[in-house]
């Protein structure tokens, strides 16, 4: 089977931790004017938004057409990389009318991904480039597990480790490597968790558009993944991978992904 040459990025979303008042992180005058308007994925850390890294690795990977989930007010996005005009991708722009969670904003990308296997990752997150290329080679639905103690041991801080870990879903696989479950945002602390880094097939628009919101109002994407393996026998291979994923949920990530992306050069 050849390789996905599709991805999906999710960067719909409010961004309500990263305008959170009591979180004093000084931000620039640009990075202010990002998290105001919601677009955390556009946030400047140099002379870069951070999406143009998140897009530099996908190319990297061997994507050549990324579906850009944005919300309705997010045309300064689109604008950006219309005047950028890049040269090894190709850029959809799809909107998610309400951020009403990932599943939801999954559905956006349906008519752009037709019947073929696709990426989907978060706009928030920078995965390493060997990551996404192991994930475009998959044959079947697939996610990256990630290792707790490796995201640790890389670029994210222990001083709050657990209730950073406890933030994503834990995954659960078995010895021949197909996943049992998973669980969104656990009580526990997890040992391999998902950062929303997956291969997937298009019986996944079925399953986003059979669930329930979770108890925290949103249709989420692991509850469709789920939902797909116990309704409609879909499986999924779990690919165990170590660190480092920079993570830009809150003000407080800024400067340290800042710092990791300083001189990588960014190629579109």
């Amino acid at each position: 089977m050849s390789p996905v040459r599709k991805a999906v990025v999710l960067a719909a979303g409010a961004g309500k931790r990263m305008r959170l008042a009591q979180d004093r992180t000084p931000l620039t005058d640009a990075q202010a004017a990002a998290a105001g308007m919601g677009a955390k994925a556009m946030m400047p850390l140099g002379e870069r938004p951070f999406l143009d890294h998140v897009l530099h690795a996908l190319a990297d990977a061997g994507i050549k057409q990324v579906g850009l989930v944005l919300a309705p007010e997010h045309q300064a996005v689109r604008a950006h990389y219309e005047a950028l005009a890049p040269r090894r991708i190709t850029i959809d722009y799809l909107v998610q009318a309400t951020p009403r969670g990932t599943a939801d904003a999954l559905l956006a990308a349906e008519a752009f991904t037709l019947e073929e296997r696709f990426l989907v990752l978060n706009g928030d997150n920078y995965y390493p480039p060997p990551v996404l290329a192991r994930l475009a080679q998959c044959d079947a639905p697939a996610l990256a597990a990630f290792s707790a103690q490796s995201l640790l041991e890389g670029e994210w801080s222990d001083s709050d480790r657990d209730a950073r870990l406890r933030a994503f879903a834990d995954v659960r696989f078995d010895a021949t490597g197909w996943l049992v479950g998973l669980e969104e945002k656990p009580a526990h602390t997890p040992t391999w968790i998902s950062m929303n880094a997956w291969c997937l097939g298009p019986e996944i628009y079925r399953a986003c558009r059979a669930i329930e919101p979770s108890p925290r109002g949103e249709w989420e994407l692991p509850s469709a993944v789920s939902h797909s393996q116990q309704v409609l026998g879909v499986r999924y291979a779990v690919l165990p991978c170590r660190g480092p994923v920079l993570d830009l949920s809150q003000r407080g990530d800024i400067g340290r992904v800042q710092a990791a992306l300083a001189h990588r050069v960014v190629d579109l």
